[in-house]
């Protein structure tokens, strides 16, 4: 009887242990634990639904959309006129997701499938351009269908941005330079740019759908290389635009004065290399004795070889480095690479050769290893049109100018010579009879190819208080007169036809 009635309380004490283990473990998941349950039974049951932002709208100067949004797509309103300035928008990759723009930590991680700028201002301006993404949350069955709205929180619209681009200026540009490969930069001479393009281009609108792979195929392996933008990127023999660097080297360093006299040989030869004039070249002439102004006005280049000689390489890339030309412009735009200036230092150090009288005179008229962005090329000549003013160049904001010190006299010697060259006996031709005052400067610059040159011109006007400065550049085009020049007069007439200005 004992032996049964010790195995009947040790059953007991088992059952009730068994109950007491029980009742813990219900006490854990209903009270301990049954919040995190209850959630885990919600969000089975609950869907947040992301609700994109519309992105800012990008404005021209007059008021016209650039940039916009039709419903939840972005829409390039003038495609591929304005496809370098614009940039386009991309779905965020996977190094991306998760993580927040140090610059504007308000707009929160980047979330799988949401879009940002690549390129252009889409992408230099996109924390003001990225809204805030809203978020719907749904209750849902186990079949995925809704059963109710829980909530909802609106989406916050990004910033929009004006610009300083005329609308239909940049339109005219874009159809100048069509099928042709080069680039044309408008500024009005203090920094703001009026119209960029970059040819050949492409059409952004063809980025926002996977129906368009095939054309965007065409565009990546196109060898014109439409995405590349020639004038913030491209990197080119500035040709004679580059006297007015040289000349303005020679007057500030004394060198020479508006007295100095130069007896044009036609041709300097120096150890056997002959370093020749282009009118002597093309046909066998020589300008004579002339002073700046007029070497200016008919871009001799015996005239430069000279003064460029008595300044010497290092102070001709001192004064270059002045005019911005050795570094970025610093324009809002990403992708921007630097000119090139060399000097006697970099070309021992880096080529291990000596530099030579040659060598500098190559320098004197932009050649050699001298190489601009178009870009750089309007901000020189933005100097001398805003008498001596440096600015940094602006698609969206308000431009820094510092000024230069470059004395006034000088600056007017080289806006005569440059006058002379828009003016019947210069180079210009095409630009003899134009109704406004204009000054210009032609380049014609040598490449690696025999006989093929890059055609350069760049030309603001009016000439006492300028409003517009236009740099042209056709790659491989040929003269810078004949090519470049007449599409400058174009722009010309277009901007002038419509506004009214006193000369």
């Amino acid at each position: 009887m004992r032996s049964q009635s010790w195995l009947i309380w040790l059953l007991k004490g088992v059952l009730l242990l068994s109950i007491l283990t029980l009742f813990a473990r219900l006490t854990e998941l209903q009270v301990i634990k049954g919040r995190y349950y209850r959630t885990l039974a919600e969000e089975n049951r609950v869907r947040r639904i992301p609700i994109p932002a519309p992105r800012g709208i990008i404005y021209a100067r007059g008021g016209e959309i650039l940039v916009g949004n039709v419903g939840s797509v972005r829409k390039y309103e003038i495609g591929s006129n304005f496809a370098h300035v614009s940039g386009i928008i991309g779905e965020v990759n996977a190094n991306e997701v998760g993580k927040v723009d140090p610059k504007c930590p308000d707009k929160g991680p980047k979330r799988l499938g949401s879009l940002v700028g690549r390129g252009g201002l889409e992408e230099e301006y996109d924390c003001r351009l990225r809204g805030i993404d809203g978020e719907q949350l749904l209750e849902v069955d186990t079949a995925e269908k809704l059963i109710r709205v829980l909530g909802k929180k609106d989406p916050i619209s990004g910033e929009d941005i004006k610009t300083n681009i005329d609308y239909g200026l940049q339109k005219k540009v874009a159809d100048l330079i069509n099928n042709k490969r080069g680039a044309i930069v408008v500024s009005d001479g203090q920094g703001q740019i009026l119209a960029l393009y970059s040819s050949p281009s492409f059409d952004p609108n063809l980025f926002l759908g996977q129906e368009n792979s095939d054309k965007i195929n065409k565009i990546l392996s196109d060898k014109t290389i439409p995405l590349f933008n020639r004038v913030i990127a491209g990197t080119y023999h500035p040709g004679s635009v580059f006297k007015i660097v040289v000349a303005t080297s020679a007057l500030e360093e004394g060198k020479i004065n508006k007295d100095f006299v130069y007896d044009d040989p036609g041709v300097i030869t120096v150890n056997g290399f002959n370093y020749s004039n282009w009118y002597f070249n093309q046909y066998g002439g020589r300008e004579g004795a002339i002073g700046l102004t007029r070497a200016i006005a008919r871009s001799t280049d015996t005239f430069f070889y000279k003064i460029g000689e008595m300044v010497g390489p290092d102070l001709i890339a001192s004064w270059a480095d002045k005019f911005g030309l050795s570094k970025k412009t610093g324009i809002d735009l990403p992708g921007e690479v630097a000119g090139f200036i060399p000097t006697s230092v970099w070309k021992e150090s880096f080529k291990g050769e000596r530099w030579f009288l040659g060598n500098t005179y190559h320098m004197a008229i932009g050649q050699g290893d001298v190489s601009l962005t178009p870009l750089s090329v309007n901000m020189e000549t933005s100097v001398i049109a805003s008498k001596g003013f440096l600015c940094e160049p602006s698609i969206a904001h308000e431009p820094i100018c510092k000024k230069l010190e470059i004395k006034d006299s000088n600056i007017e010697l080289i806006k005569e010579g440059m006058v002379g060259a828009c003016s019947k006996g210069g180079t210009a031709f095409p630009f003899f009879d134009f109704r406004i005052g204009v000054a210009c400067k032609t380049g014609t610059a040598e490449t690696n190819k025999k006989e093929v040159n890059h055609a350069w011109f760049t030309v603001f006007a009016p000439i006492e208080s300028p409003i517009i400065v236009v740099t042209v550049l056709v790659e491989e085009g040929g003269e810078g007169s004949s090519v470049a020049a007449p599409i400058a007069k174009d722009i010309m007439d277009y901007y002038f036809s419509n506004h009214k200005v006193d000369d």
